[in-house]
């Protein structure tokens, strides 16, 4: 690694850190040559161990010693020229706006995402992400599905980037676990006219998870999953679809899917926030072996 003290935090070689947007990072030659912005050792960590490659990274003074073998991971496999920007504490929250909590971040080179039909190969359970647009929800339920096993999540083409900074760092880096990818890409359009037949296709049994009048409970989803192979009712690939935080799912989603599940509740609580209603589904749902 290259040590560079910065004087300012202004110094245009951080200028990744500091003057471009997440949306100029994102669309700056996209996709390959666009960059992201990891937060935290930990999320660092998991992006390096998912062969995620670095720019270059900007780290407070105090927590270069704790990050020696995050250090010596890089030099092994992407040699000893990445610049490590140092900065003072007082620096990076001028850069943040907050104290940095675990500070050190990264800048890293983003990759073509892929398929659907690649993400979803051998899963038997995955979640879509419709229009979620605040990334403190976006990061959360990544987390969710990389600790209950969900084995692929799709965002829709409205959906909150999982790379985003903060979602990054609110799914504790569990977003370079989980396998994912954009339906339709960046065709507003896709979803869910054709993004939905996709996933049928695929054989997954599309489920949106809504407050509808037909709307079956979780309960009796997880009686189908569970149930004997042969039956009629049997679910054997499972699609959970989860909405916005305030409006929930398009009408022209719940019209699509084949089901609509609501989590049964009480005292007059009508819905859950996205990530927890996901982390609920997410839990009932998880295979249990024989």
């Amino acid at each position: 690694m290259r040590f560079i003290h910065l004087d300012s935090i202004d110094d245009e070689r951080v200028a990744a850190y500091t003057n471009l947007t997440e949306i100029q990072l994102r669309n700056k030659l996209e996709p390959s040559k666009g960059l992201f912005i990891a937060e935290s050792p930990k999320v660092i960590d998991r992006a390096l161990a998912a062969g995620r490659e670095p720019i270059s990274l900007l780290v407070e003074e105090p927590w270069i010693e704790g990050m020696s073998e995050t250090f010596n991971v890089i030099d092994e496999r992407w040699g000893a020229d990445i610049p490590v920007y140092v900065a003072s504490p007082d620096q990076l929250k001028k850069l943040t706006g907050y104290r940095l909590h675990r500070g050190a971040l990264a800048a890293m080179k983003r990759w073509p995402l892929p398929s659907v039909e690649e993400v979803c190969r051998g899963a038997h359970r995955i979640a879509v992400m419709e229009d979620i647009v605040d990334h403190t929800n976006v990061g959360a339920l990544m987390r969710s599905a990389a600790a209950l096993d969900v084995d692929a999540v799709l965002v829709t083409p409205s959906c909150g980037d999982p790379l985003y900074r903060r979602a990054a760092r609110v799914s504790m880096g569990t977003v370079f676990q989980v396998p994912w990818t954009r339906i339709g890409g960046d065709d507003r359009h896709y979803w869910p006219f054709i993004g939905m037949q996709e996933l049928r296709d695929l054989g997954f049994t599309t489920v949106a998870m809504a407050l509808e009048d037909d709307s079956i409970s979780l309960d009796e989803l997880v009686r189908r999953l569970n149930n004997d192979e042969s039956a009629d009712d049997h679910i054997d690939k499972l699609a959970l679809i989860f909405g916005t935080e305030g409006d929930g799912l398009s009408h022209h989603t719940i019209s699509r899917a084949d089901l609509t599940v609501k989590i049964p509740m009480s005292h007059g609580v009508d819905s859950l926030n996205v990530a927890a209603s996901s982390a609920v589904a997410f839990y009932a749902t998880r295979r249990i072996d024989a």
